[in-house]
Order: C-alpha cells, then structure tokens, then sequence
C-alpha cells in the first residue's frame, strides 16, 4: 500500500481551501453585486410580472372660440376591462356582461376566459354610458373593472363641422383640427397597477400604485362662433332656396390672417360621420376645392394695373363693343353689345371682361403672372388645416395672347378660396399678405391661462397704401353702383366683387347653365375689418349670377357679422345706385315734439302706428335718420 506523506497531504488540503476561498469569494461578490446594483432593477423587473395595470386614458383638449365659447368638448364614457383569472364564475360574468353591453354571448365569453392579464372588449366595452357602467358595478363581479374616459361632445352639431372634424373610438384625431392637432390635444394616459400572483389573485400585502393621466391642452381658435352662426344660417338658407351642388363660405380678418369662420356644403354633425359619405367629411372645400375664380379674380389685374402706373380710373377711357379679338380667339363680354364708352372705374364697375382684357395686355405676361405668384396663388397658403389644394396656373412657356387675356379676367386658372381670400385681403389691407390660420393659442386646461400664443405671420408686402386706397374705392362703387349692389349694406361701406365661372366637364369643355357664382367683400371699405367670400356651385331656378346669388348673402352675412363685433356704421360711404326693380330706402324723420296734426305728411312713404293720449309725439321708433324699406311702419307715443 502506497503511502502519502504528510506534506502532500497539507498541499491538497491548502490547494482545497485556496479554491473553496476562491468560490466562496465570488460568490459573495456576486451576491453584493446582486444586492446593491441589480436590486433596483430586479425588484421593479419581479414588480412588473406581478402588477396589473389598468389604463385611465386623459381628457382631451377642448376646443375654443376666440371669446372662449366651447366648440368641442368631453363627456363621461366609462370603459370595462377584464382580468380573466381573476374572474370566478366566467358564465354568470359573461352573461351578465353579454346583456348590459348588448353583445353576443359566446364573444363575451371569449373575452372573460381568455389566456391573458388584461382584456378590453372592444369595441362594445369601450366608451360605454354612465348608465350601462353603474349597472356593471352594482353588480360587484370578481376580474370586472371600470376605467375612466370620455368621448368627444360637439354641442353645437354640424356647426363647424369640416374645421373642427372628428375623432375615433380611441380618442385619436381622424380629421380637421382634431388629427391636425391631435399630439398635443391627446395628452398622456395614466393608470392604476395592483399586483397579483402568478394565478392571477390579487396580493393583499401590496398597495396599489396610481398614476393620474395629463390632460391635454386647450385648443384656442381665432374663429368667432357669432360670426360663423351666421354664416352657416346663411348657408342653410341657400341651400333650401338654391339647391346647389355645393357651397362655401369664409370670414376672415383682413390685418392678421386671422380666419373669423369658414363653412361649406354639404355638412355632417362629427358624433355620426360614419353615416355620411366619406366625399362630405373627407374634403374641406375652403382648402381643398380648386375651380375656375371668374370675375373676382380681376381684383389682381387691377391691383397690379395701378401698382404699374399703367391706368388711371377716372381720366382713362375704355370702349366695349361687346366683345374683342385676341390671338383669333373672340372673347366676349357679358353683356350682348357691350357697355360702350366707359371710364375704367366703369370698367370695375360693370365687371367689363374686354376692359380687362386691354389691363392685361398693357401689363404684358411677366407682371401680370408676377403679380399673380407675389399674391399667392399657385401655391398653399399654409392654413393650419390638413388637404390644402395649390391650384393650377399656367405654365409660362405655354401663356400665349388668349392665355394671358382670359387669365386678366379670371378664366383658365384654377385657384383655391383660401387663396382667393387671402389674395383679396392684401390687396385692401394696404398691400400685406398674411399667411392664414386658425389656431390662436393653447391654454392650460386646469388654469385656462395662456400657455402658447399665435402671431400673425408676414409673408411679404405686394402693392402700395396708395394703390391698395384705389382698389378699395374701385371695389366700394362696384357695391353701391355696379354689378354688386346686392352686397350693399346701410349704414356700413362695402367694398367687393362679384363672379361667374362656368364649370368645365369630364370631357374638357365648359358647361352650359352650370356655374359657379361668387362674391367677395369686405368692409369698412375705408379701414377694412371683415373680408368676406362665398361661392355657390350650380343654384338651381335662379339666374346665375354672382351679382344676383351670391351678393346678396354675402351682404346679410357682412352686415350682420359687423353690428355682432361691434363695429360703428359709417356716414360717409357712396350711396347706392337703384335699379329698377329696387326702391329706395326712406330716412326716418325725427317727429319727437310735433303735432299729431301734422303726422298725415308722413303717410306717404311709411306707415305710422299711433299709441297713447295727447296733443304732442314724445317718443319714435325707429330713430330718426335711420334708413328703413318704403312702407315700413314707424311706431310713436303720443303725450302731454
């Protein structure tokens, strides 16, 4: 038998110890490694597989007016989530869940049984009613929880309607200002997290953790919900009288950008998209729609005219026999056998196509086009609204004589009615072009104080003070005078234009009785506050024209929108020119301190209503001065 010796046995048992130490050694080091770097990530990593967590979704942004009127804004709509192992009798839960949420059975089954941590039954559990939501919790079910949200609520139906757009079943912005906006409307979710073993019962020792969701931001717009109230009665009632294919209308601030209101037909209330067609809500007109501008257009030709020196309203003279040869093409005027001998404040006024013909070949193709791209068109404006349309000009190597001489006059160009307004308000403001938009500011939703402010954004100057005063005194006398006495306001001076473009077809050619008739007008014209545009596309049992359709709702909306903010009447505007059939508006005399005596002198043109006793008239009404329609009836107190 071999024999160890007694040193050979020390070097194994020192070796063994040497490596027991080693191990031991790095075991420790693990071990504090584990417990003083990894401890954090581990115990919220073993946190993490035992928590639950359900979501709380924030309270989207409102949307406000300028005045602080609330366009948009959010009821309760609870939403239910399941945490199946949790839940003890699955039939009865499921039955009851099927009933309350009015869905099938065997999907509501499907739901509380399956193989996951936490289940949303989508989409019949989401945004529920309080009603539905009190029935589920009076019912105390194991794994059944309610979450708290909310849904969008349009209070004023259909109103605004293509601006303000919609949201989805989740809360995210589809269209308009709601998926424009929709980042910083939608703010950050928060949540309740309880924790659970791994069968899916709650753990009594842990406390639940919550989180409480950020709400979203409050949306300010520049719109004033009085001045587009107006605008869609005015629409409402156009559509019932006219029975277009379409309308349009915008209000804006001419010295800003600022849009004040912009509708168009036909409508759909936000809550119920789905049941329109998707043509209707996908296609916000002002922005999107591109047609033919017709005679509203020749605003730019003139403006660019005087800004040339190349005309003088009142000294130069213009004889229209109807129509003039160009290129041999034979463009003719609207009126058969012309205007004759005009000043070329008449041509504005009479909205003489060869007049401006004759402007648009003294200007030659470089300036007119010039001017054309320095106003804005070909190009998106850059309105804080989604599907904004270029238009189409001509291409430069392709604008021949006739091109250039339908272009003066509005036809073979295709603009957008953002451009046309914005193009217009430059041309009154004193010649600034504003980039348009309709996003104010955003406001803190618990505070309402301002958190971010918009500002008017200068794009470039075009004309002169000067030339721009010309354009606004042109534009008035086509009011009180030409063919836009329709839009004529007592009491307001304004200025404006009117259109008629005819609508060219699927095969290429202009069609015939279908037009698109427009207005666009502003006022006060001396210091304009109000630019106000409005297309109708194919009035039916009308004549179609812009002078006729359109002036005359333009009109109501601009007077009416004018007295809603406060602006003061002028006295010093032109008077207007009536034509057979109008009649002249008669001033109210001032009959306070008369004789009932002497009352029969004032039989003639109005109709009087007597009330009271005695020998004198102590009050009137309307006042004295005011303008009212022939036969109106004026009303006096008679006393001692």
């Amino acid at each position: 038998m071999k024999r160890v010796s007694l040193v050979t046995v020390r070097k194994r048992l020192v070796a063994v110890f040497l490596l027991s130490a080693i191990i031991f050694s790095i075991i420790i080091i693990r071990l504090g490694y584990v417990q003083f770097f990894l401890s954090d990530f581990l115990v919220a990593d073993a946190e993490e597989s035992w928590s639950r967590d359900i979501i709380f979704e924030p309270e989207r942004g409102k949307i406000l007016d300028t005045t602080g009127e609330v366009l948009v804004g959010n009821v309760s709509a609870p939403s239910v989530m399941v945490v199946p192992r949790q839940v003890k009798k699955p039939k009865e839960v499921a039955r009851h869940l099927a009933e309350i949420l009015d869905m099938p059975l065997e999907k509501s089954y499907t739901h509380v049984t399956k193989n996951a941590s936490i289940e949303r039954i989508f989409p019949e559990g989401i945004k529920i009613s309080v009603e539905q939501a009190k029935k589920i919790q009076s019912l105390r079910m194991d794994g059944v929880y309610i979450a708290q949200d909310s849904k969008r609520y349009y209070p004023n139906g259909a109103f605004l309607s293509h601006v303000l757009g919609f949201t989805g079943i989740d809360s995210q912005g589809l269209m308009g200002l709601e998926a424009f906006y929709d980042e910083r409307l939608s703010g950050d979710p928060g949540y309740l997290s309880f924790y659970s073993d791994a069968k899916g019962k709650r753990m009594p020792d842990k406390a639940d953790v919550y989180e409480p969701p950020e709400d979203g931001m409050d949306l300010q717009l520049t719109i004033d919900h009085r001045v587009q109230t107006i605008i869609e009665r005015e629409l409402d009632i156009a559509v019932s009288k006219y029975e277009p294919d379409g309308a349009i209308a915008i209000a804006l601030y001419p010295d800003t950008g600022e849009v004040a209101g912009m509708a168009s037909r036909p409508n759909f209330h936000p809550e119920n998209y789905q049941k329109v067609d998707q043509s209707v809500y996908n296609r916000n007109l002002p922005v999107w729609s591109t047609y033919e501008p017709g005679s509203t257009f020749k605003i730019i030709t003139l403006a660019a005219a005087l800004e040339e020196g190349l005309v003088d309203l009142h000294d130069d003279h213009f004889h229209d026999s109807g129509s003039v040869k160009v290129g041999g093409a034979t463009l003719r005027c609207w009126k058969r056998g012309g205007h004759g001998s005009q000043t070329y404040l008449e041509v504005v006024q009479n909205s003489c196509n060869p007049g401006f013909v004759n402007l648009g070949e003294r200007l030659g193709k470089e300036k007119l086009f010039g001017y054309i791209e320095d106003f804005g068109f070909g190009q998106k404006t850059g309105i804080d609204l989604q599907g904004e349309g270029k238009g189409i000009l001509f291409k430069p190597e392709n604008v021949g004589p006739v091109e250039l001489a339908t272009t003066a006059f509005g036809q073979g160009v295709s603009v957008t009615p953002i451009q046309q307004v914005m193009a217009v308000a430059a041309a009154v403001n004193g010649g600034y072009l504003y980039e348009p938009y309709i996003q104010k500011g955003w406001l803190d939703p618990v505070t309402g104080e301002v958190v971010e402010q918009n500002e008017p954004n200068l794009k470039r100057r075009i004309i002169s003070e000067e030339t721009s005063k010309q354009v606004r005194q042109a534009l008035e006398s086509v009011v009180a005078k030409g063919t836009g006495r329709g839009a004529y306001v007592e009491g307001y001076r304004v200025g404006g234009k009117t259109g008629t473009a005819q609508k060219v077809g699927k095969d290429g050619k202009y069609m015939s009785d279908n037009h698109i008739v427009s207005f666009i007008g502003f006022a006060p014209a001396d210091d304009p506050e109000l630019v106000v545009y409005l297309a109708i596309d194919n009035p039916k049992n009308t004549v179609q024209f812009g002078g006729v359709v359109a002036a005359p709702i333009v009109g109501n909306i601009m007077g009416d929108s004018l007295r809603a903010m406060g602006v003061k009447p002028r006295e010093n505007g032109l008077e207007k020119k009536y034509a057979w059939p109008e009649q002249p508006l008669v001033k109210v005399p001032d009959m306070v301190g008369m004789s009932k005596e002497k009352l029969q002198t004032y039989l003639v043109d109005l109709e009087l209503e007597v009330s009271g006793s005695g020998d004198k008239i102590i009050q009137q009404a309307p006042a004295p001065g005011v303008k009212v329609e022939m036969g109106s009836t004026v009303r006096i107190y008679l006393g001692e």
